[in-house]
């Protein structure tokens, strides 16, 4: 079988090497291309590090792209123009930037998810599930915990439950999010949703929704142990993407879920 040529940017980052050691234990794929968004003279599994221009993409198959969305969009138009398929686990995007995604998707197949983790992603589905049975007599919020380098909050996983409360009550997220806390050891409902984001150690991912009637509450979680489980499930992500047609497709779509 043809491997999968693959261009990893951020190459550096956390998840930049993580995908480097996922990529090169499966035979799957063959790195051709790594990037960084400043310019190092510097050699890692053997390739040049390069910046992000057209030359670096032009003999690879999909990018995948762990980076800042302002490096993402950047990437985005530099793939578009040359129809290449890209898997995005970036996350901190706003409203605006999200739509030129949408823009991008309309020329070339894209897979954007806040989290590859198939956990993480049968969680959001159990999520929109509980919010659409209990209803609005249930407030909800999301609690989430991240290593103390991460900088942006809520995490991408966080505002994808919040998502999954917002598609169970057929509304759209940007008008039921409430308050965003930081470090906070409690926080409180609210008729929106509120976040709390603790930022400590070298902790991998912890995300739980609560719901709550005032009577009784119901929580769902989810606890990552090992990194490999977002670098497996991008090229999980490759692997599928790599017949899609232009689109913008989520973890969800990959994994059937209705």
């Amino acid at each position: 079988m043809k491997k999968i040529n693959l261009a990893i940017t951020g190459c550096l980052g956390r998840m930049g090497q993580q995908l480097i050691k996922s990529s090169k234990s499966n035979k799957a794929f063959k790195i051709v291309t790594l990037t960084e968004n400043n310019s190092i003279n510097k050699k890692v599994a053997g390739i040049k590090i390069e910046l992000n221009t057209y030359e670096a993409f032009k003999k690879i198959d999909v990018i995948i792209d762990f980076t800042t969305p302002k490096c993402t969009l950047e990437i985005l138009k530099i793939a578009s123009k040359l129809k290449k398929r890209v898997v995005i686990g970036t996350t901190g995007f706003t409203k605006k930037e999200g739509n030129l995604i949408n823009k991008y998707s309309k020329k070339i197949p894209i897979l954007k998810a806040g989290n590859m983790s198939l956990g993480v992603n049968l969680l959001m589905y159990l999520t929109e599930i509980a919010s659409e049975s209990l209803g609005d007599n249930y407030l909800s919020k999301v609690f989430e915990v991240h290593h103390k380098h991460k900088k942006d909050y809520p995490s991408g996983t966080a505002l994808m439950l919040g998502k999954g409360i917002a598609n169970g009550k057929n509304k759209n997220l940007y008008t039921l999010i409430g308050k965003k806390f930081l470090n906070k050891k409690s926080f409180p409902f609210s008729k929106k949703i509120n976040f709390n984001s603790i930022r400590k150690g070298e902790i991998i991912g912890e995300h739980e929704v609560t719901f709550s009637s005032g009577k009784e509450i119901i929580k769902l979680n989810h606890e990552a142990f090992d990194r490999t489980l977002y670098s497996d499930g991008a090229l999980i992500g490759v692997k599928w993407l790599i017949s899609k047609k232009a689109g913008l497709y989520s973890m969800r779509d990959l994994l059937n879920f209705k």
